[in-house]
């Protein structure tokens, strides 16, 4: 009897100008140099976008180290033609910011989706959004034709409250009770500020 021995194909090389898809195909291979690239490529604008979601510094923290964790396990179930490399890594870090919200126990306060904080209860030493630099091109690639072009400039005209509650819900693919939980406020608000900001959206951009 002939034994054939299979050979896993290897993921070429890769480096800082390997693309996204090409990077996660090298970090399902165990390849620690790509989780390494795609962390710093990610990691600051997963930061800025999360603390406009949560102004709990180290919460955030935390949600971005638990997606990076999730990155290296789930690497496989990545596919590229189902969507953009930048989007997945996007979809667990929020909800990574959920699990770490209910570890908590408590819901700390939104950060003003302004760039500025809310007020109240801010922890104190916290750096402000504006000091984070966003590099790359990855959260316009998510965002691409909804938070900047006309949609973009119709949501900078709701109210923050508003503009926050279609936000997590529409653009971050909430349900109705993890935005609850996010915002901390009642479901039947948050079900409340979205339809008030869906019929104020159609007004703008009639």
């Amino acid at each position: 009897m002939r034994l054939f021995l299979i050979r896993r194909r290897e993921p070429p090389p890769v480096g800082p100008d390997s693309n996204d898809a090409e990077l996660l195909a090298a970090v399902a291979a165990e390849r620690v140099e790509a989780l390494k690239i795609l962390h710093q490529r990610h990691a600051p604008w997963l930061r800025v976008r999360l603390a406009r979601r949560c102004a709990d510094a180290d919460l955030v923290d935390d949600a971005i180290q638990d997606t990076f964790v999730a990155v290296w396990r789930d690497a496989h179930r990545y596919r590229a033609p189902e969507g953009e490399a930048a989007a997945w890594i996007w979809t667990i870090a929020i909800r990574r910011l959920i699990s770490a919200l209910r570890r908590s126990g408590a819901a700390p306060p939104v950060a003003a989706l302004d760039g500025s904080h809310a007020t109240g209860g801010h922890r104190s030493g916290a750096r402000p959004i504006s000091a984070y630099l966003i590099t790359e091109s990855a959260e316009d690639a998510v965002l691409v034709g909804v938070e900047h072009g006309d949609l973009g400039a119709a949501l900078a005209r709701l109210s923050p409250d508003l503009r926050a509650a279609i936000q997590v819900t529409v653009l971050d693919g909430l349900t109705v009770r993890e935005a609850a939980q996010l915002l901390g406020i009642p479901e039947g608000t948050v079900k409340t500020r979205v339809m008030r900001a869906k019929a104020q959206l159609r007004g703008y951009l009639a």
